[in-house]
């Protein structure tokens, strides 16, 4: 048999035991199943410890929006009225504007804390310490016990552009995160208040679209929204600018 001691620079991360006549290619591939699943299960608590705290998922369109823009747009948590947590919801909101604040109560927010800690210790970086070699029965076994708390805690299940259902379905999107030790991530060019206006600002042109093409009247190409360059002189502060002969 062969021992691996796998490493991320000069961090361990687990053991591998494997037999000594497999393949360099067999065995690489052992490595890269066992730590992405690794990581996969990693995401999976981040994300089930916001589930705690803050409920579910808000559909995109309403994300990062502030309760009038919500009520404005007159958008709907459709599948946040279908998935209610076990015993209730505790109002908790959330400042970051991703899930809808209505939270576990507290003993189901315990049964997902409590698995997360269990789940964390089976694939720890200390059972390299402790000479345990890591397997993707492991790491499976925590996946499987952190499905089992969700199910426990939300048994209508999740929405489906959660991303804890999405880890789950092998459906997760993993674009803009980091692979590996590279650049640091750039600064968001504009603030977040900033990114709520232009939502906004889309949202509402969005809706004079719609009714442009169900008039089937040029009379709207006149109105403010209309000018392409409206949102540009929205953020510099000038608008409402006329000109006249001296």
């Amino acid at each position: 048999m062969v021992l691996l001691h796998v490493k991320r620079g000069d961090e361990s991360q687990f053991l591998l035991q494997a037999p000594g006549s497999s393949e360099l290619e067999e065995l690489t591939a052992q490595v890269a199943r066992v730590y992405n699943a690794r990581l996969k299960a990693q995401r999976i608590w981040s994300e089930m410890e916001e589930l705690a705290e803050h409920g579910v998922f808000l559909p995109p369109n309403m994300q990062g929006l502030t309760d009038e823009q919500i009520e404005e747009l007159k958008l709907k948590d459709e599948w946040g009225e279908k998935c209610i947590p076990s015993g209730g919801s505790v109002f908790k909101k959330d400042d970051i504007g991703r899930r809808n604040g209505q939270a576990p109560n507290e003993k189901m927010k315990q049964v997902i804390k409590k698995t997360i800690e269990e789940a964390k210790a089976i694939i720890s970086k200390k059972q390299v310490e402790a000479n345990v070699c890591m397997t993707m029965e492991m790491v499976n076994d925590a996946l499987d016990q952190l499905r089992g708390a969700v199910m426990i805690v939300y048994p209508m299940g999740l929405p489906p552009y959660d991303p804890i259902r999405m880890e789950f379905e092998n459906k997760e999107d993993l674009s803009g995160t980091q692979r590996g030790q590279g650049a640091p991530a750039r600064e968001p060019i504009i603030s977040s208040e900033e990114q709520k206006q232009l939502m906004l600002y889309y949202h509402r042109r969005q809706e004079e679209l719609k009714k442009l093409e169900e008039n089937d009247d040029d009379s709207c190409l006149n109105s403010p929204w209309a000018d392409n360059t409206a949102l540009k002189r929205h953020f510099h502060g000038v608008k409402d600018i006329k000109w006249r002969p001296r």
